[in-house]
């Protein structure tokens, strides 16, 4: 019941901030983590979690006309092919290991979450051509490995690339960045239930919770949300690190 009362409400939150601006996982990973789900069940349970959530949003985001159609079916593929390739690379990794890794993970997360200006640009994209295809296939194939391998951030990354990249509109980047999200989850997701690292009561009943907040988070698609999500995620990313550093050192005692 613990593990329940600290992830539900945190998953709602990361939903909440995932639909706005990305990022939902920087809140829901730790969030496994904190209540005490080892590394691998921690990532795959909130895997299903959020493809729950991310199934809402996209669909919202599709109704408002932010995805065009072909655009987000050629990066959805790129992003199907890198996720499960990044789930085994993360399965073949010790949870020790894997702490360590984070370690260097997080301050470069907060690093581009703190400096994302492209993610209040409205600007308007030049017109799409083959260049733009091509970018856009290998940002969503490469934060698809990324997404397998670890997840938080994706959504955030996604943004700033798009954006700044891909040259696409804000609007254009949410709409892609939801698409390649879900299809990134749902393949990397599937790996971690075939090899049964997967709390599926505990997955699903945060999925609730994580449908609740996307839904909200995307009738908030503004500027002004953006500016919400920056301090939330800071917070967390602040106290992840500080518990997994603690745990490091303690074991090295």
């Amino acid at each position: 019941m613990i593990t329940y009362i600290i992830v539900c409400p945190l998953v709602f939150i990361a939903g909440f901030v995932d639909a706005i601006a990305g990022g939902g996982g920087l809140i829901s990973l730790p969030a496994y983590m904190i209540s005490g789900i080892p590394v691998h069940f921690a990532i795959g349970t909130n895997k299903m979690s959020s493809c729950m959530g991310t199934i809402i949003a996209t669909c919202r985001y599709a109704k408002n006309g932010y995805i065009k159609l072909k655009l987000g079916i050629c990066s959805a593929v790129c992003a199907l092919i890198g996720s499960p390739l990044g789930a085994l690379i993360s399965l073949k990794i010790e949870d020790f290991y894997f702490k360590i890794l984070m370690l260097f993970i997080l301050p470069i997360t907060a690093f581009y979450v703190l400096h994302k200006h492209n993610l209040e640009d409205n600007k308007q994209e030049t017109s799409m051509n083959y260049k733009t295809y091509i970018t856009c296939m290998l940002i969503a194939f490469f934060l698809g490995i990324y997404d397998g391998f670890y997840g938080p951030g994706t959504g955030t990354f996604l943004l700033l690339l798009l954006t700044s990249i891909a040259n696409l509109s804000m609007n254009t980047s949410a709409g892609i960045t939801k698409a390649i999200n879900l299809s990134s989850n749902v393949a990397s997701l599937v790996t971690f239930i075939i090899n049964a690292k997967v709390f599926l009561v505990l997955g699903l009943v945060a999925g609730l919770f994580s449908i609740a907040g996307n839904y909200i988070g995307s009738g908030y698609f503004t500027k002004s949300g953006s500016k919400i999500v920056r301090p939330v995620i800071i917070i967390v990313l602040t106290i992840f690190f500080i518990k997994i550093l603690v745990e490091i050192l303690s074991k090295q005692l």
